[in-house]
């Protein structure tokens, strides 16, 4: 666990040391606060604590893709990244240290967004509701971490960040987060408990509101996670495998 920490250390100097990188997490759902819920849905309690909902599992996918998608390709290119892993503490510290970073960085990204809810929008949850929350995001955050981590992995740098770009916006869309709840074009709720963000969406609705999560979006969300853990830990083994056999 020490090295875990120290890992995480150095992963969030790196990142703080740019500070682009943290505003860039957190530009986007905040500007779709400020245009779409505020005007929109801000004098409703229950439509904005739901959109508010939704813009924080918009905040949480941003911030585990684009961070772990593109971070480390990124760092898959520097000399320090390759002689880390010939360290004979193995992964463990390291990944452990990754996740604890990016959570961090996660929950700092919806600072934003939950202040705007809070002073914008009729947006309320009780001291429960919220913690609540707070706990469904570490949650929530696990299939977009591994998502990342598979882009990272599989991918170079420059094809990272468009292959990120290319995900995020469908799944975004496709899961319903810019609608409210049974309120996305017919098309949109076909498809949405089908993909992760749905599922995910859907879990933080049930946290800050009266919302009974659809078994079949939760039980997909699942299978997302399965998956990807599978196409998480091929891309490693396959990364390992080219730059040390």
């Amino acid at each position: 666990m020490q090295l875990a920490l120290v890992h995480a250390r150095y992963q969030l100097l790196e990142i703080i040391r740019i500070p682009v990188a943290v505003f860039g997490s957190a530009f986007f759902p905040a500007a779709a606060m400020i245009f779409f819920v505020v005007p929109f849905a801000g004098d409703d309690a229950v439509g904005a604590t739901y959109a508010t909902a939704s813009m924080v599992t918009f905040s949480v996918m941003s911030a585990n893709i684009f961070q772990y998608g593109v971070g480390v390709a990124e760092d898959r290119d520097q000399p320090w990244n390759p002689y880390t892993r010939t360290l004979p503490t193995g992964p463990a510290p390291r990944f452990a240290g990754r996740v604890l970073a990016g959570l961090a960085l996660t929950y700092l990204s919806l600072i934003p967004v939950v202040v705007i809810g809070a002073t914008l929008t009729a947006a309320q949850a009780t001291p429960a509701a919220f913690l609540l929350a707070l706990g469904t995001v570490a949650v929530i955050s696990v299939p977009f971490t591994l998502m990342g981590l598979a882009i990272g992995y599989s991918l170079p740098s420059k094809a990272a960040i468009v292959v990120a770009q290319l995900i995020f916006l469908p799944l975004a869309f496709g899961g319903g987060l810019l609608s409210a709840p049974g309120e996305a074009p017919g098309f949109i709720e076909t498809i949405a408990p089908y993909l992760p963000t749905r599922g995910a969406a859907e879990l933080m609705w049930a946290a800050v509101g009266d919302y009974d999560v659809e078994p079949l979006a939760l039980i997909m969300l699942g299978v997302w996670v399965v998956l990807l853990a599978a196409l998480a830990g091929w891309a490693y083994r396959r990364d390992e495998g080219r730059r040390f056999s």
